[in-house]
This record gives C-alpha cells, structure tokens and sequence, in this order.
C-alpha cells in the first residue's frame, strides 16, 4: 500500500516535520555516533534504547517510521499535533493497533548542503523483521546516494530520472532543472513518488513504462538512472525485486542502457547512470564494456570503483531482500547465482559510473574505460562535469592547439619528492591530487618540471622548449614523450586552462 496524495493532509505532515526539526542533523543529534552507525549496519538495538521512552518529537518519528515499532497514539499526537494520529492512517503512513499506531511506510529526512526533504517508502526489513516484498519501493541507499553524488548539476532545462523508485534523483534535480520527467515500470514506485514531489512541494512529470519506452523520441540535457542493475538468475526460481532485478539475461539492462540513453540526449546533453557487468574468465572488464561504450555512438566515460568474485555477488544479493544467512532460502538463492555466473563462465562482476556526453560537434565520440579504486572525494558533480568538458576539448583540439595553450596546474595538486637519506636526488616523484578522483602518478624529471611551470601564462611548447634546453635533450623527442602526460593531465583535472 502506498501513501494517499491528499494534498491537505500532506501540507499538515510537512508542517508537523518541519516544526520537529525531522532534519538529517537533527537525528544525528539524537542518535549520536555510535547508534547511527549502528543503524547504517542495520542493527536497531542501540537506536531503539536512545529513542525509547523520548516525548523528543524527532525521537518519537524515528521509532515510528524507521524501526517500526508500535507508538501510543498520545505520542503520535504529539509528534504531529497539526496531522494527528487519525491522519497518519487516512493518508495511509500507518495504521491503529490497539492504543498506539503501526507504521506502514518509512519517512525520513533527506537533504544536501542547501536543501531539506523528506523522503517516503517501503518499510525496510529492519522495521518489517521479515523479506522484502517483490514490489518493495526503496528509499535512500547507498546506491542512490552515489549516484546524486556524481551527478553535474547544470543549470539546464529538461531533466529525465530513469527508474525513479521514490524519487531520490528527482528531488536533486528539480533544484537546478525547469522540468523534470520521472519513469519507472513500477506502479507502486511511482505512487511514492507522486507523494514525494507533494511533501516536497515539487512538481514532476510522471510515467509509467520499462527503461526508455516512455520517452521514445524525446531529448533531454540531463538523464541520470539508478537502474534495476543487480544480475540476477532468471532460471532457477529465485524472487525479484522490481528496485533492483530488471528481468534481463546477465547484465543485459545496463549494456542496452549504455547502447541507447546517447540516443535521447540533446546536444551538450550528459547521461549519469550506474551499472554492474560481468568480467569473463581470462578478460579484462574494458573488452565486454569497450564494446557497449562504441556502440553509443556518443563520448562514454566508464568508471569502475570496485568488483567481486561470483560468491561475494551472491552473499550481498541473497542478504538484500531480507533473508538471513542461516536460512535455506538464502543457501538455495546462493546456490543459484554460483551456477548462474558459472554457466557464463564469470569471473568477476564489476560496478561502477557510467556517463555519456552528446558532442555539440560533429566528431568520433571519446571512449575512456578508467577503474578509480581508491577514496574520492565527497561530492564529485563538478568533477564529473570538468571531466566531460576536459574530454571534449581535447578531442576537439591538435596536439599543436594542446601545446599553445598556457595550462594552469590545479590549486589541489602537490608534489613528493622521496629521497635516500644523504642522496640529492630523489628517488622518487610522485604527484598527488587532493579532491575530485584523487589522481596520483609516478612522474620522471622532466614531467616534474613541466608541471612546475604550468603556471596559466607559459603556453605548453614554450614551456618544453626551455625543458630541453636546460636539460640537453632534443626538443621533438621530449615534446612526444610529454605530449600524451599532458593529455592525461588534463582529463584528470590536474591542470586547467
């Protein structure tokens, strides 16, 4: 069941959430380190222990809507004076039992550096103590938060969320795009989202279809998706998740995503999506997904952050719908997935950052397959947009245009210089980016000193030309030799024009 969208009662929710402060920092407040830690590895006890017995407002909602527990009327009342307990059950967030109330979805605040939401789905299995349903509607996860993480936020027109669910994405992108469209194949997704955008005092254009169906033909400048990427057997029975399984062979979804979305991209339009796909035994994952990044027909640029053998993949989906890892459900469903992926003779599945960039020129598009494994920073949206920009001038400019233009290295790049004690020479140089993806590259003598003069008024030849006079050596030949570090510099985000 999901909530009703009556827009009084939903004004009387926002004003009640508001007036409890129900904010991302008001709850740290509340729960503290340790029990918000806890939760996040969802383990209740300490969060029930803090909240239990509180006349707090924000404490009585967690207990409410988060760990599910029954709430005396009294307190419900309290915590939300202007909906009411008799509120909460005709907009369908909860339902009597006995003197206190039970709740039948999961609110909880949401929100960036400049912004407050709130944001409504199914019950997790935390707060239901049982398996997820097959139409289950996700809240905020740490997929979902990923992907706003790395997506540009231009100021822009029209905006598409790919498999919306509750409208995690949509939330982000109304804040910067005049019209957004929301799609999903789910009904019930598509419910929580309707009332999302109304608590939030959005508006949305929804649809109903599967993956690009409901926008055939149309144009977006921005389209990010958190797909039902998860590659799940189809052969031996196993239940589905609308939110994550989307019914596909393998990693099908993501590869006819990646082969398509460039399709509906207007031009200087970018795509953000995530994905898992499969790594043959003896392959490297560039050769399967190289070949759905050329048959785009638009820039790709492929990020992938981490991979698991077959068995890791099996133990995190089997565990995700709920299912305890003592059951005979979770051994059969485990059981599945190894025979599946051994079939196909996989080694590795990989996961990872997908986006797509439609050129305002007419050119061969850029393929560029990079695995970042390490920490990044934060908030990577700037990174992401620098980065399609970066690709495009350089796709879009000679080697001789490349080399005439004074290059500016970023204020986040350092230099070490490791030495043997008593040495003058260093052993080693080593470069260092602080934010974005964190570039780091060993470097020889004369990369260190071209970096050192990108200083935005010596133009790049200017700057190799007295390289190679103080250091001896032919110009043409350290002009070849620097020209590709260059390059890379400047899709890294290391110097900037």
């Amino acid at each position: 069941m999901a909530p009703a969208t009556d827009l009084g009662l939903i004004a009387a929710l926002r004003a009640d959430l508001r007036a409890a402060e129900f904010t991302v920092e008001r709850l740290d407040a509340i729960l503290g380190p340790v029990a918000g830690a806890a939760l996040a590895r969802e383990q209740v006890i300490p969060a029930e222990l803090l909240t239990r017995g509180s006349r707090d407002p924000a404490a009585i909602l967690v207990r409410l809507f988060t760990l599910g527990d029954p709430v005396d009327t009294e307190l419900v009342d309290l915590a939300l004076p202007t909906l009411t307990a008799a509120g909460v059950e005709r907009l369908g967030l909860g339902r009597f039992e006995g003197d206190a109330i039970v709740a039948n979805v999961d609110v909880r605040p949401y929100g960036d550096e400049q912004h407050t939401w709130w944001v409504a789905s199914d019950l997790s299995e935390l707060a239901t103590r049982a398996p997820l349903e097959p139409d289950h509607v996700l809240g905020i996860g740490g997929a979902s938060a990923t992907l706003a993480a790395w997506t540009p936020r231009p100021r822009i027109g029209r905006a598409l969320d790919l498999g919306t669910g509750c409208g995690v994405q949509a939330l982000h992108l109304a804040t910067h795009c005049a019209h957004v469209v929301a799609t999903d194949t789910s009904r019930r997704a598509l419910e929580f989202a309707a009332f999302n955008a109304a608590l939030n005092e959005q508006d949305w254009e929804l649809r109903r279809g599967s993956l690009l169906e409901p926008v055939a033909g149309e144009r977006f400048d921005l389209i990010v998706s958190n797909p039902p990427f998860v590659i799940t057997p189809r052969d031996h029975g196993l239940p589905t998740y609308e939110y994550r399984d989307g019914g596909a062979h393998g990693d099908a979804v993501v590869e006819q995503l990646i082969a398509g979305v460039g399709d509906h991209l207007a031009p200087g339009g970018i795509a953000c999506l995530l994905g898992n796909w499969e790594i043959p035994a003896g392959q490297d994952w560039t050769n399967r997904v190289g070949g759905w990044a050329r048959a785009a027909g638009v820039d790709v640029w492929i990020i992938q952050r981490e991979s698991q053998d077959p068995a890791q993949y099996a133990e995190t989906w089997a565990r995700d719908g709920g299912h305890h890892p003592a059951s005979a459900e979770y051994a059969r469903m485990y059981a599945a997935w190894l025979a599946d992926f051994a079939a196909r003779e996989v080694a590795a599945i990989g996961f990872g950052i997908v986006t797509l960039h439609r050129p305002l020129t007419d050119r061969e598009p850029v393929i560029d397959l990079q695995e970042v494994r390490g920490p990044v920073e934060a908030a990577l949206g700037a990174t992401v947009a620098a980065g399609i920009a970066a690709r495009a001038l350089l796709a879009e400019h000679t080697d001789d245009e490349i080399l005439a233009l004074p290059w500016r290295v970023g204020d986040d790049v350092t230099i070490e210089r490791h030495y043997r004690p008593g040495e003058a020479d260093p052993r080693a140089i080593q470069l260092r980016q602080g934010g974005g993806l964190r570039h780091t590259e060993a470097l020889g003598t004369e990369a260190a000193a071209l970096l050192s003069v990108c200083d935005g008024e010596l133009t790049a030849a200017a700057a190799i030309t007295a390289i190679a006079a103080i250091l001896g050596e032919p110009e043409h030949e350290l002009r070849t030799a620097l020209l590709p570090v260059l390059r890379g510099w400047i899709a890294a985000g290391v110097v900037h024009a």
